[in-house]
């Protein structure tokens, strides 16, 4: 045994252990024959940095993972960093730009050469805040989704999606990002209220007999306009379907359609269609039988007017920006006087995320997957409980989604990237193959090929992870035969194919792949990437791997300021994680995350509630120091000691129980649930009666106790206290292995150590009752000398009658407890008196304390009333305002629910000083 210190330092201990755990290997799947267990971190960017809820996510997985590990199970977690794309390149350009460079002045491949220098210097910092958090990752196996396996895995998904012919090559409209150059998914754009206006315009009839009004926020885009849409119930404008209007400044003439899409009741109920500019347009377009080829496109990449394929744009608006071209074609509607009436209105206007400028819809040939067929087996995955979404509020969302779901682009105009393996000729024929040489032996020789510049969006290749990760689409790489690690780098896995793999045992998992690495056990992730990540791994795993990557989805929310607003830079309410662990600690973090994350709820950051934890920690800390210094150390038995003292069967009981709590609650996911029973257990149970109650029986200031109580005692209590660490190990994994290493010799990390027993043959109904008993009696007396400002030092007499002989028995077994524990000067049998005392009842019995003496007690009378008067006042006051319809549905949500929490409180403290002022009778 090593004594501790008197003072807990996370800091220290948190380095120390986490180098320790890593250089031993000791997060490297190394259990031959024992049952695979499986997850993968959703790999963050390259560029990234540890946010808060990279902090939840990765503390949520951690604590599966060391639960698994705990549990004996050969428990691998999977670790690496997504090439991200466009952040990439832009921190890349950002850097090049202080030396005065630009991409374009370097070759493809030089500026590709620059990434991949910067990625060995400066990439990967998240990877190092991880550890910080106490993740236990196996980072001999930490995967890039740019090495060469991963890349190998990403070319033959693309090439055998485009031979079955869901992969292909369309014109379609995306989410454009001019400052960018590229193509962006759904993810990448923001939406924004902007102050903007709603212009109102007249567009002349052929025949020149009227005109029809339409109104849009983006009056620029009329110079590709190539219809006029109207509903085909609209009474108003039956007449004119099939009609034209002559478009103002271009002249062209373009037909008046009927669409659904037109809305009678909003504007004048017609609407000027774009269809090579507006999503909602190009189905308009498409229905009215525009072919995509043919939509007029009057932007190019940098989102300037250049000319339409029918040449009847002036001359004077080519090269505009788009907010030039804005005022210039409403300065020439306004002279013309087409130009009805402007309103002003908020419009919800796209942003890149990354950008910053609008997005445009934009009308380009891009590669997309036929995600409506890969969607279905997906669908039906879910529906049949092959995976199982947690919590299931998120299926309806996820159904609605998948089965609505959209032809998915997949190419970006980037360099860093996976690039397309997609090589054209010049008479427009397209091969696709896993490298050139094969798209070569396609075409013949003598025809020249140009390989496409795009490259593959991230969310396609990260959306492999689940098997990639593993060797796919080798079926029996060496990193796996020996638990997945030895001697592969970050960015080079072997691709040495010798020996057999290990046969994964039967466990009543259904057929496993891999090795037993798939399917996965459990996907944690925010709700936020559902589809953008984790229905793309379930679309692209049951297609390859014809099984489901993971057999739980486990969905959290976001955490959120302490008002309840959403975090972000601009709003300045950001947590930085890594500020709270030099704070408070990592454990402290980690617990908070863990007893805050309820199924379907965001959690407040509260970093009162994260000191409270560090405060947790060091109450255990003191505990362990209180154990060191009364001679108990480590146990040497997972089974409960024997014991023949009721407060040692209690805690043995309070133990297995417990267990049991946990057990269940990580079972069904509920973090909060197992992290909130360790917590009460370790607190009240062990630290505040447990040792409370053992004190006189380890000894005195004179020396400590022997003899076989004691001895039990010290045996019962290093038991528990080792079942405690574990316990906790999962989320609070450094003090608890500093904890463990110092109470005795040990036969290994706790990190490698055994699950605790929920062993209910332990359990003592009778031994559990009469401490409960005890406890209870010992709070109440407690609860009425604070409620009645007893002093700490003054000794009261505790008088009963007609306790039953089981209480009376209690009462004599555990006198000394009662009288040290309660401050009692004596308990007796007597008559009470019938005023001037307190009373309690515990079960049957009623137990009185006479105050006639102890204190003022008119003096006691009068401040419990007046108390007593404050709360209800102010428990009416917000009774009062919550009660307004007004307050209720016009405040913030914060505001009412702070309300709310202050009524119940104020509620509570009157009924609590009510209680105490009937007490005295």
């Amino acid at each position: 045994m090593t004594e501790l210190p008197k003072t807990f330092d996370p800091a220290e201990l948190e380095s120390r252990w986490y180098a320790h755990w890593e250089s031993n290997g000791l997060f490297h799947p190394d259990r031959p024959g024992a049952e695979p267990w499986t997850i993968v971190n959703p790999p963050p960017n390259v560029t990234g940095n540890l946010h808060i809820g990279h902090a939840l996510d990765n503390t949520l997985q951690d604590i599966l993972v060391r639960h698994a590990r705990l549990q004996g199970k050969d428990a691998l977690w999977v670790v690496g960093t997504d090439h991200a794309g466009i952040a990439t390149q832009m921190v890349v350009e950002r850097n090049m730009a202080l030396h005065q460079q630009k991409r374009t002045d370097f070759t493809r491949e030089q500026f590709v050469e620059k990434v991949w220098e910067w990625k060995a210097e400066s990439g990967g910092i998240i990877t190092q805040q991880l550890r910080r958090l106490g993740c236990s990752m196996d980072w001999a196996h930490e995967r890039f989704t740019m090495d060469e396996g991963f890349s190998k895995a990403v070319l033959k998904v693309f090439v055998d999606l485009f031979d079955e012919g869901l992969i292909y090559r369309d014109k379609r409209l995306v989410n454009w990002d001019p400052g960018l150059g590229t193509a962006i998914s759904d993810l990448e754009v923001e939406t924004r209220e902007i102050n903007g206006q709603f212009w109102h315009l007249r567009y002349p009839l052929e025949d020149g007999s009227g005109f029809i009004s339409v109104a849009t926020t983006r009056p620029e885009t009329m110079l590709a306009d190539m219809a006029v849409a109207v509903n085909p119930a609209d009474e108003r404008y039956t007449a004119l379907i099939g009609k034209h209007v002559k478009l103002p400044i271009t002249g062209r003439l373009i037909p008046i359609v009927a669409d659904e899409h037109a809305d009678p009741e909003l504007g004048s109920g017609a609407v000027k269609i774009t269809p090579g500019h507006d999503f909602n347009d190009f189905e308009v377009g498409k229905r009215a039988g525009f072919a995509a080829g043919d939509m007029l496109n009057m932007l190019d990449a940098k989102a300037q007017v250049v000319q339409t394929s029918d040449g009847l744009i002036p001359a004077d608006l080519i090269g505009l920006t788009t907010g030039e071209a804005r005022k210039r074609v409403v300065a020439l509607l306004d002279e013309a006087g087409l130009l009805e009436r402007v309103e002003d209105r908020v419009i919800q206007t796209p942003y890149g995320d990354r950008s910053g400028v609008v997005i445009e819809p934009w009308l380009t040939d891009q590669w997309y997957v036929d995600a409506a067929t890969l969607a279905k087996p997906a669908i039906e995955a879910v529906k049949s409980g092959a995976i199982r979404i947690v919590p299931r509020t998120w299926e309806k969302t996820f159904f609605n989604w998948m089965e609505n779901i959209q032809p998915w682009c997949v190419s970006r105009q980037l360099w860093w990237g996976h690039r397309i393996p997609a090589w054209f000729a010049e008479d427009g024929r397209i091969f696709v193959a896993m490298d050139e040489a094969g798209a070569q032996a396609q075409a013949g020789e003598g025809v020249a090929l140009r390989q496409d510049n795009d490259v593959l969006d991230t969310w396609f290749s990260s959306a492999l992870w689940p098997f990639a990760t593993m060797g796919w689409p080798e079926e029996s790489p060496s990193r796996l035969r020996e638990g997945l690690g030895e001697g592969v780098s970050s960015n080079a896995p072997s691709d040495d194919m010798t020996g057999p793999p290990p046969t994964p045992p039967a466990s009543g998992r259904g057929e496993v792949k891999l090795h037993g690495r798939y399917p996965n056990d459990v996907l944690i992730s925010g709700f936020d990437i559902l589809f953008f990540w984790d229905a793309r791994m379930m679309m692209q795993g049951i297609h390859f791997m014809k099984d489901v990557p993971f057999r739980t989805l486990y969905l959290h929310g976001l955490v959120r300021a302490a008002d309840g607003q959403k975090m972000s830079k601009s709003k300045g309410n950001t947590v930085d994680p890594l500020g709270l662990i030099d704070q408070y600690g990592a454990d402290a973090l980690r617990f908070f995350m863990a007893a805050m994350e309820s199924q379907g709820r965001d959690i407040k950051m509260d970093e009162k509630r994260v000191e409270g934890y560090r405060n947790f920690a060091t109450k255990l800390w003191n505990a362990a120091r209180f154990c060191q210094s009364n001679g108990i150390g480590a146990s040497t038995t997972l089974e409960a000691p024997e014991a023949a003292l009721a407060v040692n069967r209690w805690i043995i009981a309070e133990t297995i129980q417990t267990v049991q709590a946990v057990d269940l609650a990580l079972a069904d996911y509920r973090f909060d649930g197992a992290a909130n029973a360790v917590y009460q257990f370790v607190w009240s149970r062990f630290c505040d009666w447990y040792l409370e109650l053992i004190k006189p029986l380890l000894g005195t200031a004179e020396g400590p106790a022997t003899g076989a109580e004691a001895d039990e005692t010290r045996m019962v209590a290093g038991w528990v206290l080792d079942q405690m660490l574990v316990l906790l190990h999962p989320f609070m994994p450094f003090i608890t292995e500093e904890l463990w290493s110092k109470m005795g010799p040990r036969e290994s990390e706790l990190i490698v150590a055994k699950w605790p027993m929920a062993d209910a043959r332990a359990i003592d109904p009778e031994a559990s009752k009469e401490i409960d008993w005890l406890i209870r009696l010992v709070s109440e007396v407690r609860a009425v000398r604070n409620e009645l400002n007893v002093s700490p030092g003054t000794k009261v007499r505790l008088l009963h009658r007609d306790a039953p002989p089981e209480t009376q028995n209690r009462i004599n077994r555990n006198t000394h407890a009662l009288m040290r524990l309660a401050r009692l000067g004596s308990i007796e049998f007597e008559t009470v008196p019938q005023k001037g005392a307190a009373q309690v009842v515990v079960d049957e019995t009623t137990f009185v304390l006479p105050l006639e003496g102890v204190i003022d007690l008119d003096a006691e009378r009068a401040r419990l009333s007046k108390a007593i008067a404050a709360a209800e006042k102010e428990r009416d006051g917000l009774a009062g305002r919550l009660g307004n319809p007004s307050f209720v549905e016009r405040a913030k949500p914060e505001a009412v629910e702070k309300a709310r929490a202050d009524h119940a409180d104020k509620a509570a403290e009157a009924e609590r000083l009510s209680a105490a002022l009937g007490r005295l009778g």
